[in-house]
């Protein structure tokens, strides 16, 4: 498995630049000095999920009996519709829904915003285009977690500098290149399934 192209895939997935602006809004109920231990806290629990389907996963697969050019076809339609809300966002109720009262523990800001259902679907693909390898998936989730939690606990920062427009532009762009990826997945599942028919 290419480690870089993998890494890629799940920073474009789990959209840290585009998370931003929710993050910092279901922080804002935080206390000030409190912030950064509880982004942290949650980054953790977010990587603790994303493990655990990393591991557990296959045998989720094996259990309903998907195929992998099913997941693949599947999984390139999902990511193709989650990149085009990316590039086209209109106004719809937030996946978070109303931020729960006082201090954030593991929903939203873990789960769904961080390690959410695409993620985790982009995690099953990954693997199952490289059975048996993984080491490689395991140094790719680490990696892309790292950076997305290093982008996360530089917000105020990032978005002192970017501003909303910023933060837009720059999500339209990972957009983009997420459609890309959506597309060549479909076309690997539609090639894999053409060849075992």
């Amino acid at each position: 498995m290419d480690v870089s192209a993998a890494v890629i895939t799940l920073l474009l997935i789990m959209d840290p630049v585009g998370n931003i602006p929710p993050f910092l809004s279901i922080l804002k109920v935080v206390p000030a000095e409190r912030r950064r231990r509880v982004l942290i806290r949650e980054l953790f629990l977010a990587y603790g999920v994303l493990l655990s389907f990393l591991f557990l996963g296959t045998y989720l697969l094996r259990f309903l009996s998907l195929d992998r050019e099913t997941l693949s076809i599947a999984g390139g339609i999902v990511l193709f519709l989650i990149a085009l809300r990316m590039i086209f966002p209109r106004e719809a109720p937030s996946v978070v829904g109303e931020a729960p009262e006082g201090e954030p523990f593991l929903v939203p800001l873990a789960i769904p915003l961080f390690a959410g259902p695409s993620t985790l679907a982009a995690l099953l693909l990954l693997q199952q285009s490289s059975p048996g390898d993984n080491v490689s998936l395991f140094i790719a989730v680490t990696i892309a977690w790292a950076i997305g939690g290093g982008i996360l606990l530089s917000s105020t920062f990032f978005y002192r500098v970017l501003r909303e427009r910023g933060l837009i532009a720059i999500e339209r762009l990972m957009g983009m290149l997420l459609v890309m990826v959506a597309v060549q997945m479909l076309v690997n599942g539609l090639k894999a399934l053409l060849r075992s028919g």
